[in-house]
């Protein structure tokens, strides 16, 4: 399906969204650092057309409210006004108007597509210091393909504390792109009445801080449909920090979390059972025989999560497909009748904790492009843009590499000058030294 074609869902979102514009001309850095009426004040969006920009307003500042995002209507903003009970219109009730809400999802997955390679790796860095989850293959709904987001994830540097460095204190800091990590996946088969997102962000969360990292149906804008963000993978990092009551893991890992059943997107699914220790496969209905699960030559081990509290549950098709798949006992998590929702993601830590500490399967996202290639999956760094301003930054950096060789060979003749100076001189120099 061309994108030239008039009307398509994307681009109808697009024209409503006022992005239509950035779509084949993308928005720049300077568009968004831009200084006017709309960045200074604090006025809520009161059309779909405002929406990219508050959000946008408010990532840039870092505020973690940025995915809350609505339109504010008119009789929302005079809800609060004394009425009597014959001035109040309870057509609502019948017709509830949601027009003007847009899932965070749809709006995040329009920004990107709309942005050039800067600001997409702005936007990526500044939501991982929100603690949101980060695009990892970005779908196009008109062209039915999807982007491995690897320039837009560059700039992401995070700094831990694995075990070997607990006695000394210290920390590792890497790019996140090139960190070899194990990478956890979560997907869904099917429907599912577990909402697979809300229990992540249990999963992720501890005892202390509840933190909302991936977008869920209860979160406020999270229950309306996706139009165009459907297939979207997105990608965090559980990092440790040798704090034990603040560590969920031990060991670093990366979190995956595809968005939409994976028998509508295989092209995703087979991406994250080539490049993940772990697959866990949410689910409330399975079918013995199938195919998407058992005709996979998967590198990941699969995990079998269902919902023995949703009426579509059946165990004997679970039975089948885990003697298929030669599962054991530990690759199969139901949540029961007697089970709350805090058993459940104690159970599901423990289970993803085996992987971390037993698999040696790890995985950097740089290593992640030829997989990507392989199942023609775009990768973004292969652009034209992307690779010119690769260029010109390796030639930066390889004359910053030739000033500290020239430092470096200097430093023997310092030393040798610096010998040869009298106790009277040295003294001297260190007084001048103090002094500037």
């Amino acid at each position: 399906m061309g994108t030239d074609r008039m009307g398509t869902d994307l681009e109808r979102f697009l024209e409503d969204l006022g992005l239509k514009q950035f779509y084949r001309e993308k928005l720049p850095l300077s568009k968004i650092l831009e200084i006017n009426k709309k960045t200074i004040d604090d006025e809520p969006p009161k059309y779909k057309s405002d929406l990219p920009w508050y959000f946008l307003k408010k990532l840039m500042m870092v505020n973690v409210t940025a995915r809350k995002i609505k339109c504010t209507s008119a009789s929302e903003s005079n809800r609060d006004d004394p009425l009597g009970i014959d001035d109040i219109d309870f057509d609502f009730l019948d017709s509830p108007n949601e027009d003007e809400t847009l899932n965070p999802l749809d709006i995040i997955t329009a920004l990107f597509l709309c942005s050039d390679g800067f600001v997409q790796q702005e936007l990526a860095l500044k939501m991982s210091m929100c603690q949101f989850s980060v695009p990892l293959l970005l779908p196009n709904s008109d062209t039915k393909q999807c982007t491995l987001m690897l320039w837009a994830m560059r700039d992401i540097v995070r700094k831990y504390r694995p075990p070997d460095l607990l006695q000394s204190k210290g920390f590792r800091e890497e790019r996140i792109t090139a960190s070899e990590l194990p990478m956890v996946s979560f997907v869904r088969f099917g429907e599912c009445s577990l909402s697979k997102s809300e229990m992540l962000n249990k999963f992720l969360s501890t005892s202390q801080q509840y933190h909302d990292t991936f977008v869920h149906h209860n979160m406020e804008c999270g229950d309306r449909l996706k139009t165009i963000s459907s297939g979207l993978t997105e990608i965090t990092w559980c990092l440790p920090c040798g704090n034990t009551n603040m560590d969920i893991f031990s060991e670093p890992v990366a979190i995956a979390n595809l968005r939409g059943d994976i028998a509508s997107f295989e092209t995703q699914f087979s991406f994250l059972c080539q490049t993940s220790a772990a697959v866990f496969v949410f689910f409330d209905q399975l079918d013995s025989e199938c195919k998407l699960l058992t005709n996979k030559n998967h590198k990941a081990q699969i995990f079998l999560v269902g919902n023995q509290q949703d009426k579509n549950f059946r165990v004997d098709p679970v039975k089948k497909l885990a003697t298929s798949l030669a599962l054991t006992k530990n690759n199969i998590l139901i949540k029961t009748k007697q089970m709350n929702d805090a058993d459940f993601v104690k159970q599901l830590r423990d289970r993803v904790n085996s992987v971390v500490n037993n698999s040696q399967y790890k995985m950097s996202v740089e290593k992640m492009a030829d997989i990507a290639q392989d199942l023609g999956i775009m990768v973004d760094e292969n652009s034209e843009e992307c690779q010119a301003g690769k260029r010109l930054a390796d030639a930066i950096t390889a004359e910053i590499q030739d000033t500290l060789k020239y430092k470096e060979q200097q430093l023997p003749l310092q030393g040798q000058i610096w010998k040869e100076l009298t106790l009277l001189e040295k003294e001297t120099f260190r007084l001048q030294k103090s002094w500037f």
